[in-house]
């Protein structure tokens, strides 16, 4: 790929106010204190070529593969500790384990529908996996709306270069929910809210997904199920409608509150 690093670096200030007008923001705490700021925008992108990805995207899509039958097995048949490739000890100490999910078998046999793996590629040309994320992974909604912005201010770099897409994103993760909900009620994406550090991302998702922004508030439990009432809390209540709902949870189950 050979682009002018002008071509990039001109585009820069564009981009930014683009990023600025979209309120593309994430939030951090220092001292207690919450503050948001503009997601910062690098114009020159860490190029990574064909035969590179392909071969990274075959191995990562085997590993969720892996990590999804890891997790099956820790909760069902528990061959892995039985076999002592894993110390028990480290699967019950965990924080991420959770005893209530002993025996619950989700939709598919997948416990992790994205997965948000760190790599790095070292100095002799391989890459590596610094860390799997698979319970509240999150950033795609960045380079979504920079590649949106970029082919806008910046057409010819797309016209005359083959860059792979990412614009099918927000309907892979759409027909993800689909799939799962089959059809018993609306779709929501519960968000801690505007003082999370990823809420630019939540409500963009929602967007794009056409799924429901939920807040903690907007949702109870009734009968063992999960129903949304939102807005419409007081219409529901009167004509007794509830909508049950694949919930696509944007936060940790830690700090879930109503």
């Amino acid at each position: 790929m050979n682009v002018r690093i002008t071509e990039l670096t001109d585009s820069r200030d564009s981009v930014n106010k683009w990023m600025e007008r979209y309120g593309v923001r994430f939030g951090v705490y220092k001292n207690g204190v919450f503050n948001e700021q503009l997601f910062p925008f690098d114009p020159v992108p860490r190029v990574i070529g064909k035969d590179d990805w392909a071969y990274l995207e075959q191995g990562l899509k085997q590993r969720v593969q892996a990590l999804n039958k890891f997790l099956w097995d820790v909760y069902h048949e528990k061959k892995i500790i039985k076999d002592g490739i894993i110390p028990e000890e480290f699967v019950y100490s965990s924080k991420g384990y959770m005893p209530e999910c002993e025996r619950i078998s989700p939709t598919g046999g997948v416990y992790a529908h994205i997965a948000g793996i760190d790599l790095v590629e070292g100095k002799d040309g391989q890459w590596y996996v610094l860390e799997d994320n698979l319970r509240i992974p999150s950033g795609a909604s960045y380079p979504m709306i920079a590649r949106q912005i970029t082919r806008r201010v910046a057409p010819s770099i797309f016209a005359s270069h083959t860059i792979a897409e990412n614009r099918g994103y927000a309907d892979l993760l759409r027909e993800m929910m689909d799939e799962m909900n089959d059809g018993r009620g609306i779709s929501v994406i519960l968000t801690p809210g505007r003082y999370n550090s990823a809420y630019f991302e939540h409500s963009y998702l929602a967007e794009k997904t056409g799924a429901t922004l939920a807040y903690p508030g907007d949702l109870f439990v009734e009968d063992n199920k999960v129903y949304y009432s939102g807005i419409y809390k007081e219409h529901r209540k009167r004509s007794g409608r509830r909508q049950r709902h694949l919930l696509f949870r944007a936060e940790d189950g830690g700090i879930l509150s109503g």
